[in-house]
């Protein structure tokens, strides 16, 4: 009898492994996919670093039109363009960055 539960719980982790294996790609493919929406750029003059997500595509769009400048993907901006806007960004934070 002691045999048959050994080995019905071996067998049932052998099964069980494919699953957990599973489940940590996922995780890896998560952070892969966030990885890849959400781009760092290097303010030169500040000397920090910038994540590209949501709140700042939305930041960016809002200093293209204080600019009336039509949309432009900030990744095919040029450098001296990119720059203008990390010092406009640095004097224009989100209301909750104000707040921490």
């Amino acid at each position: 009898m002691r045999k048959k539960t050994i080995s019905s719980f071996v067998l049932g982790l052998a099964f069980m492994a494919p699953l957990a294996l599973r489940a940590d790609d996922d995780d890896h493919r998560h952070e892969r996919d966030r990885q890849r929406t959400e781009q760092r750029y290097y303010d030169e003059n500040a000397r920090d670093y910038h994540v590209w997500n949501n709140r700042e595509d939305q930041a960016y769009r809002n200093y293209l039109k204080e600019r009336n400048r039509e949309y432009r993907e900030f990744s095919h901006a040029n450098k001296r363009e990119q720059q203008d806007y990390w010092r406009w960004r640095h004097s224009h934070q989100d209301r909750d960055d104000d707040r921490r």
